[in-house]
């Protein structure tokens, strides 16, 4: 193409040495063909970012924006998991301590301690919304795009952790109630006249027998209280002990209360360590106001004072 100051000469030679064209394009035509040409361009470039790129239609900003919303929700949820994932560790040891109170082995944890709750996964979230590619980027912590917590680890963790709580509140609440059932106080107070023997002269019969309690002597009124939670299987004059309460503690042991001057139970009625169940007296076969204790086991007499506890409160 040759310019000159008005028109652009367009010289096109074919192959094969035929005659050449020529033609003459005024100049305003070739320059508004060439702003034509840009203006083209430009509208397709518009036209490729609007279709195509990820921020070019309003749907496509919503995703961004979505994603954005998303990914602060992870970091969310990644502190929480690692929050619980800690609590869960320390509920773990706490367990231990109070399996070894009670009594019950340490059972190793189906979960590590140092394993973290994560497990991988094949899909990302890029791959989740192909709508919108993400670019990967490192996650601070144990989520991340490629992984996501075990929640079924933590919810087996946490089931774990129940159980094992539930059993170590069944063994504390039996011994609770094996220790609350077994007579560990002196039912009154007073000075020790007689102990358990298998031979003592009884100094009414004029003869040796047994012994199979124990004598504290006190004043007349003097309260005779429970030492250990249970029934009272028996609350009426018997002979020989006069007026007498037994009370059934379970786990085959029971206590009996006798030459009380009064009553303040009746059969059925369920007593507790340290309540009002008689009064010392004189009743039965008795020289002086006493209170007769005895404590039998799957039926046979044991002496009382090796069941009494050293600073044990009513």
């Amino acid at each position: 193409m040759m310019p000159n100051r008005r028109s652009w000469t367009v010289v096109l030679v074919p192959p094969k040495n035929e005659v050449a064209r020529t033609y003459q394009v005024p100049g305003w035509t070739f320059r508004a063909l060439a702003w034509g040409s840009v203006t083209s361009a430009l509208l397709v470039a518009w036209a490729v970012i609007v279709l195509f790129s990820p921020w070019g239609t309003p749907g496509s900003r919503l995703v961004a924006a979505q994603n954005e919303a998303l990914q602060a929700d992870i970091a969310r949820i990644e502190e929480r998991f690692r929050v619980l994932d800690d609590t869960l560790q320390q509920i773990a040891r706490r367990e231990d301590q109070l399996r070894m109170l009670a009594g019950l082995p340490v059972e190793a944890s189906p979960v590590r301690d140092d394993e973290p709750l994560i497990s991988p996964v094949t899909a990302s979230l890029a791959e989740a919304t192909p709508e919108m590619p993400l670019r990967r980027r490192p996650f601070s912590g144990r989520l991340g795009w490629s992984a996501r917590p075990d929640i079924e680890g933590l919810i087996t963790r946490a089931s774990d952790l129940s159980t094992g709580f539930r059993d170590v509140s069944d063994t504390l609440e039996a011994n609770y109630r094996r220790f609350a059932s077994t007579p560990s106080i002196l039912p009154t107070a007073g000075w020790l006249s007689s102990q358990f023997t298998k031979s003592r002269f009884h100094p009414i019969l004029n003869e040796n027998r047994p012994h199979e309690g124990i004598d504290v002597t006190a004043p007349t009124g003097t309260p005779i209280v429970a030492p250990a939670a249970g029934r009272v299987v028996h609350a009426s004059m018997d002979k020989g002990y006069g007026l007498t309460v037994e009370i059934d503690h379970g786990n085959g042991i029971r206590t009996r209360f006798a030459h009380c001057s009064r009553l303040a139970v009746r059969v059925g009625q369920q007593v507790t360590r340290g309540q009002l169940i008689a009064a010392v007296g004189s009743t039965g076969l008795s020289t002086a106001p006493h209170l007769h204790y005895e404590i039998h086991v799957n039926g046979r007499p044991v002496d009382p004072l090796t069941y009494v506890l050293p600073d044990v409160q009513d």
